[in-house]
């Protein structure tokens, strides 16, 4: 089976621009009005770096407005977004790392688009949710 190297999304697409072991390089583009699902990885944390464009980020319950060549790190088990409030295409670097790099290791707490999981998350995942707190904090970068 050929490995998927570019994806259309409801959001927008990605697309990998290199990986090795235990990382993983993708462009994401995200359309005007547009955002990812809240979601967290078990197995990796992400570094996005903003290309083009203004991103809105949530990680944990922080929301973070990044400019073109501002960085945000998303810690492993951390809930994050990607959000395009702006009418121009916003584009971010995404830099993975972990031991699992695959499209599986998602968890979808939230989804515009009707992706959402329908598996309860775990129950340590519920009270972080429940209570505003999250693993991680964001860590904003110029």
């Amino acid at each position: 089976m050929e490995k998927l190297l570019y994806d259309e999304r409801p959001w927008g697409s990605w697309r990998i621009l290199d990986e090795g072991e235990g990382f993983k390089v993708k462009r994401l583009e995200v359309k005007p009005g547009k955002r990812l699902s809240l979601q967290l990885h078990h197995r990796r944390s992400e570094h996005w770096v903003v290309a083009a464009g203004t991103a809105t980020v949530t990680v944990g319950n922080e929301i973070i407005t990044a400019k073109q060549n501002e960085h945000i790190f998303i810690p492993v088990e951390a809930v994050h977004r990607l959000e395009n409030k702006g009418e121009e295409m916003v584009t971010v670097i995404e830099v993975q790392a972990g031991d699992y790099l695959e499209e599986d290791d998602l968890v979808r707490l939230e989804d515009d688009y009707g992706r959402a999981e329908k598996e309860e998350v775990t129950n340590e995942q519920t009270i972080r949710r429940n209570h505003g707190w999250w693993q991680g904090r964001a860590v904003l970068a110029a």
